[in-house]
């Protein structure tokens, strides 16, 4: 097969498909997560939906998470008087029934049960509050950063991936970044993906995965990624801190070496239902490319 054809089996491989054990496991607990927010918040009536990689069409089987979104109106004072108590009083709420692990401005649940204790769900709910009655701009509450509020707008975000053009390549990006351990945001890296593929028309897939790992290895502090939901107000500069730029650029040229020197298996492996030693081979170079360990799961919105 050829390259393009090897790609969009690697794809496929790591496409969720919806009668997949995964997604149903997260459909479920999504509909429970839901139930418990709802049943506590009656008062507020949020608006609760998917974002992240399943409402972007870029999730990967490889390290798969779910973000569920759970905004209440904005003069809606039932929820809490601030941001940081709308955050605390959904964590209350989530940490009844579950084990909720705080990150900046989003709550990670895992199992409580004492049989599956710490089991991660792959699920993240992101509380906020509109800005406004047209609920399309919110507030998202940080906990780290000078300010403590960061605007989003989540349909901004999902139609600035979804219709990119690129989400095959931002999806094969998320799985390089998975097996190299890179430490880089995933949002960070669709931004990433996006700004150095606009205007460049490679409709080919293997040329545009080859195009950024080039920009990445040789024009990294040249490219500037920002917010589209927020572009003046929102800084995405640490996302890109030097130390993750030098490990971008050092991968990104370990990659196209790998390419050059022992094909594009040595990236991502064997393709599902090769002979035995081949995938071994493969595998085997594949491990050789990568330079640091492999994260199962990232701590991403």
């Amino acid at each position: 097969m050829d390259t393009n054809e090897y790609l969009q089996k690697i794809l496929e491989s790591q496409t969720l498909s919806t009668d997949s054990g995964e997604l149903k496991d997260l459909q479920k607990h999504r509909a429970d997560i839901e139930e418990v927010l709802r049943k506590k918040f009656s008062e507020s009536s949020p608006t609760i939906r998917y974002g992240g990689s399943k409402a972007k069409g870029t999730m990967i089987r490889e390290s798969y998470d779910l973000d569920i979104i759970c905004y209440f109106p904005h003069d809606d004072k039932a929820a809490g008087e601030t941001l940081k108590d709308v955050y605390n009083n959904v964590y209350k709420s989530l940490s009844e029934r579950y084990l909720v692990e705080p990150k900046s401005s989003a709550l990670r649940i895992k199992d409580r049960d004492p049989k599956n204790y710490n089991v991660d769900f792959h699920i993240d709910v992101v509380p906020g509050r509109y800005t406004d009655d047209s609920r399309k701009d919110a507030y998202l509450y940080q906990a780290s950063g000078e300010k403590e509020r960061l605007k989003t707008n989540l349909d901004i975000h999902i139609k600035h991936i979804k219709e990119s053009g690129f989400t095959d390549a931002i999806r094969l990006f998320k799985l390089w970044k998975v097996r190299n351990g890179l430490r880089v945001k995933t949002f960070a890296l669709e931004l990433l993906t996006i700004e150095s593929l606009k205007g460049s028309r490679l409709s080919n897939l293997s040329l545009q995965l080859e195009y950024v790992w080039e920009r990445l290895r040789d024009d990294i502090k040249e490219i500037s990624i920002e917010d589209p939901a927020n572009p003046q107000g929102n800084d995405l500069s640490d996302l890109l801190s030097p130390a993750i730029q030098l490990e971008l650029s050092s991968v990104a040229t370990k990659t196209l070496e790998a390419i050059q020197n022992s094909g594009w298996e040595a990236v991502f492996g064997p393709v599902e239902g090769e002979s035995k030693d081949k995938k071994s081979d493969a595998l085997r170079r594949a491990v050789v490319s990568v330079t640091t360990p492999t994260k199962p799961w990232f701590d991403d919105l």
